[in-house]
């Protein structure tokens, strides 16, 4: 399980898109930090806006996230202006490891990762990457025959009877709960490992199946000598690993 696997540095050269904004209250935790589920929608954000600046909205603008690791370095407190860099680190004809950087201007570091599949709408799948924007995702990593391998596969022993509530705000058009609230589910779990997010951790959310508006959802907890690790479940079965996990200083 490559829980403390460094991820990849930025590149010196290819294809890396660059944005910035400023950081917004709302995406603050009780500590004026900003919340791990605010990192997610940044994620979700920054990619929006990376297919636009590399055309590639109208070729390739349907994707699904299948794992998300969020390194929580050094916090990022408000006010702050935050740089998010983006890049591809690893690549297959379908889908891709795409690496996040997020720096505060004054002070504050999250490094992240997300394995995203290529949509086809029409068969509802997995489609080939568009031509172009595969050569431009490419310039960035020598990597070419990325496969899916899962990190977390741990089974979970036994549902809790601790539920976590999904209102109709948590969801998108197609009645699935959107990625941001998995992350505020895991929080829910930082108390239990307190010393753990009191310093450089890591945070790994892996996607089994999608949770419905409507569905009762338990939250699970198993310790791990370094962590914990996390479900959500449905009538018994995990729809969703998660994890959080310390990292060397």
């Amino acid at each position: 399980m490559p829980l403390s696997d460094t991820l990849v540095d930025m590149p010196s050269e290819g294809y890396v898109f660059h944005t910035s904004w400023p950081a917004a209250t709302s995406d603050m935790d009780q500590f004026e930090q900003l919340s791990v589920d605010g990192v997610a929608r940044y994620l979700q954000e920054v990619g929006a806006y990376h297919l636009i600046d590399a055309g590639a909205m109208e070729t390739d603008p349907f994707w699904i996230v299948r794992r998300t690791v969020i390194d929580m370095i050094e916090p990022v407190t408000w006010p702050n202006t935050l740089t998010l860099s983006r890049w591809c680190a690893a690549l297959g004809s379908r889908w891709c490891n795409m690496r996040v950087k997020i720096i505060g201007d004054h002070g504050g570091r999250i490094e992240t990762e997300a394995f995203w599949i290529h949509m086809n709408m029409e068969t509802r799948g997995p489609g080939h990457i568009e031509g172009k924007f595969l050569e431009m995702l490419g310039s960035t990593t020598d990597e070419r025959r990325l496969r899916w391998s899962p990190w977390l596969t741990t089974p979970m022993a036994q549902e809790s009877p601790r539920t976590f509530q999904i209102r109709h705000s948590d969801t998108d058009r197609f009645g699935h709960v959107t990625n941001a609230i998995y992350w505020q589910a895991l929080r829910e779990v930082f108390d239990e490992v307190p010393d753990v997010v009191a310093g450089k951790h890591r945070l790994v959310i892996e996607y089994n199946k999608p949770i419905m508006y409507g569905e009762e959802v338990h939250l699970t907890t198993t310790p791990i000598d370094d962590g914990v690790l996390v479900y959500l479940s449905v009538d018994g079965r995990a729809r969703t690993h998660m994890s959080i996990t310390a990292l060397p200083d």
